[in-house]
């Protein structure tokens, strides 16, 4: 399978933690399915720990009692998960999900329970147990829930083989992968493993590799494994975070497209670490999520939402429903930086891309803190007779354009479709 444009949804993490339960996910769905669905958004992902009972925020409970069946696989947690219960497992949820036109996805730590391994307990479709497959000395720095897997263990691949099988059964087509992305080169040889048998299990679903920051080094290896990969630890709703994006971006340009994406992480927009209190939204002003938003997408990363979608005021809606910007997401080919400099007393730097459809698009940000004011001569983008300007956020047009007057506030961002 191959995803002709990088993956667009909803995910549970910037907004509950490992709390998150099953009526929060379908109200989200719905939100998503009745606002969203008709602007690209499809997938709504189960963040991780929804296989631990006591989960309650974003913070984990060390060597905690995990929900597991007999074949070492873990399982929704039926207190928080209430289908799940009887051995379905996250089918009936993700029945829902489909029957709104949308895509179900789950987190999934590396590895094999760590409680599993414990008790020894058995695997499906081998001999083999928990402990005979285990690498022990791979463990999460920042989770306790799982040990690493030796590929060169007979069983261990019969054991990511069954759990691919259980979620194809479940009706999962979204996978992100935890603590692999850039467990590299030592875990290399699991990722591998783990891929092969996601991509021979029957049923297409989407890899995601986390946390970040990726590996430049190991670029061609993401590409041949996974569908996208994290360029970043967790993304947050502060400036500084996107400022530094705006590198890493540059960096990984060359490496998004043709079903493989770099991917910037999830948006912290809207209602955001709802664990903590319900009043709680993102500190990102209004200009800094435009910049935002217009960065991922003329660099083609997927979107993913992390605010509670239910408590989106009408900036946030706006913001994920602007037809013209999340074109420019599935549109853009061969984005790159073209220049970083200060411009106008503030630091500015402009980005471009071909569109699939025909026509250039132009991106530019003031990422310093003075207001700015410039005109962008089109000689810069290589484009040396008159267009037409399309201004994406506003919908200006502007026949025989040959520079674009740029004012900016601190932190703003302005994108074009030229052609």
């Amino acid at each position: 399978m191959m995803i002709k444009t990088p993956p667009m949804g909803w995910n549970s993490w910037d907004c509950y933690g490992a709390s998150v339960d099953e009526e929060t996910v379908r109200r989200n769905a719905e939100y998503m399915a009745k606002h969203l669905k008709q602007y690209g958004w499809e997938y709504v992902v189960v963040d991780i720990q929804w296989y631990e009972p006591l989960a309650k925020s974003h913070e984990y409970n060390n060597f905690t009692e995990l929900c597991m069946d007999e074949y070492s696989r873990l399982i929704p947690d039926e207190s928080r998960f209430p289908s799940s219960a009887g051995g379905k497992g996250f089918a009936p949820l993700a029945e829902y999900v489909h029957l709104l036109g949308l895509k179900f996805g789950i987190h999934i730590m590396r590895g094999i329970p760590r409680q599993a391994v414990h008790r020894n307990t058995a695997l499906f479709g081998t001999d083999k147990t928990a402990r005979e497959v285990a690498k022990m000395n791979s463990i999460c720095a920042w989770n306790t829930d799982m040990y690493g897997v030796d590929p060169e263990k007979e069983g261990a691949e019969a054991y990511y083989r069954s759990i691919f099988a259980l979620y194809a059964e479940w009706g999962v087509d979204f996978i992100k992968c935890d603590d692999i992305c850039r467990e590299l080169p030592h875990e290399e040889s699991e990722l591998v493993l783990l891929s092969k048998c996601l991509h021979n299990c029957g049923r297409d679903m989407v890899l995601s590799l986390s946390p970040g920051p990726a590996l430049l080094e190991k670029s061609e290896l993401y590409k041949q494994t996974a569908d996208m990969w994290r360029i970043t630890d967790d993304f947050w709703d502060n400036w500084q975070s996107l400022y530094n994006m705006f590198e890493r971006c540059e960096k990984w340009s060359i490496h998004s497209g043709a079903g493989h994406y770099s991917d910037a992480d999830m948006l912290p927009v809207g209602a955001i670490l709802q664990d903590y209190s319900p009043e709680n939204r993102t500190k990102f002003t209004e200009d800094e999520q435009r910049t935002m938003m217009t960065l991922w997408s003329i660099f083609r990363s997927p979107l993913m939402i992390g605010g509670e979608l239910t408590k989106n005021d009408e900036f946030t809606d706006m913001l994920l429903t602007n037809a013209a910007i999340i074109g420019m997401n599935k549109l853009s080919r061969h984005a790159h930086m073209v220049l970083r400099r200060e411009i106008g007393g503030s630091e500015h730097i402009l980005w471009t891309a071909v569109c699939a459809d025909g026509g250039q698009y132009a991106a530019v940000f003031n990422v310093g803190e003075n207001a700015g004011s410039f005109t962008l001569d089109l000689a810069d983008l290589e484009i040396y007779t008159p267009v037409t300007c399309t201004d994406l956020w506003t919908g200006a047009v502007t026949e025989n354009c040959r520079g674009i007057k740029i004012e900016l506030p601190p932190h703003g961002a302005s994108a074009f479709l030229l052609k």
